[in-house]
């Protein structure tokens, strides 16, 4: 399964790793793609360190994924995930923020990970949003709406608690474990209900 994974300036990088390691231990190849904003999110949340290098980031956020995982630049349009005539299965934005959810719900593309949802949005394939910002302004709630109604699956980083969670990370494995739901990919990272 071939799998591109946007990372934008929104609180929630823990779930954008746990995430990336899950689609690799499936065995997906992923297309990662990480905004100026969300290169500081993932310094700052994982590695308690904001002024660390671009390249160091998402050398360590890639960490062992090898040739499972490519990661491209803002800008770089001539990547495949920037095309509707390439073969993807599926794009997810994990955080997405806010100012994300405006831009593709405007039509606007501004950089790789605007192209490469609005190229799901159009070939009508699967394109997952994580937002984590919460309380939402009717601005947001208009943008999701528009997203939704668009063919997106808005998959807010809400846990759940029903499950026994015992550590940020049960939590953090919740909402993974639902977005691979969303692309199909078996998984066992929670309790079922009712199992």
């Amino acid at each position: 399964m071939r799998v591109f994974l946007g990372v934008t300036g929104a609180s929630g990088a823990p779930y954008a790793e746990r995430l990336l390691r899950a689609l690799v231990e499936a065995g997906c190849e992923v297309g990662v793609c990480a905004s100026r904003s969300g290169v500081e999110v993932l310094a700052t949340e994982l590695y308690r360190d904001p002024s660390l290098p671009r390249e160091e980031v998402l050398s360590r956020f890639v960490g062992d994924g090898g040739q499972q995982v490519t990661v491209y630049a803002e800008g770089d349009f001539s990547s495949p995930y920037a095309s509707g005539s390439a073969k993807v299965d599926a794009y997810v934005i994990c955080p997405c923020s806010m100012a994300t959810v405006g831009t593709l719900a405007s039509g606007a593309m501004q950089n790789l990970i605007h192209r490469a949802a609005s190229v799901a949005l159009k070939e009508r394939r699967t394109l997952v949003l994580v937002p984590r910002e919460t309380p939402l302004s009717s601005i947001h709630l208009r943008g999701l709406a528009t997203l939704n109604e668009a063919g997106a699956v808005v998959l807010f980083a809400a846990p759940g608690f029903y499950h026994g969670a015992e550590t940020v990370a049960d939590l953090v494995n919740f909402v993974v474990a639902r977005c691979l739901d969303q692309l199909g990919i078996d998984n066992s990272l929670v309790a079922r209900w009712g199992q």
